[in-house]
């Protein structure tokens, strides 16, 4: 996965924390899920906080 695949981590992001609301979480602590997913491999300082954004929405929408 890379940092556009923003549903695709959504998903495992719901799947890993699902008693998290996306709501209320942390840009810090959202980036260093996405860096410790298995399948994730992109390079960490491409990220920036438009790209978070997008997999919070998606994430919250995943868990609606």
């Amino acid at each position: 996965m890379k940092w556009t695949d923003s549903q695709h981590i959504a998903e495992e992001l719901f799947d890993r924390h699902p008693e998290v609301d996306p709501k209320t979480i942390r840009f810090t602590d959202l980036y260093n899920w996405i860096l410790e997913l298995e399948d994730f491999d992109d390079t960490p300082d491409k990220c920036g906080e438009r790209i978070l954004e997008a997999i919070q929405l998606a994430w919250i929408a995943e868990a609606e």
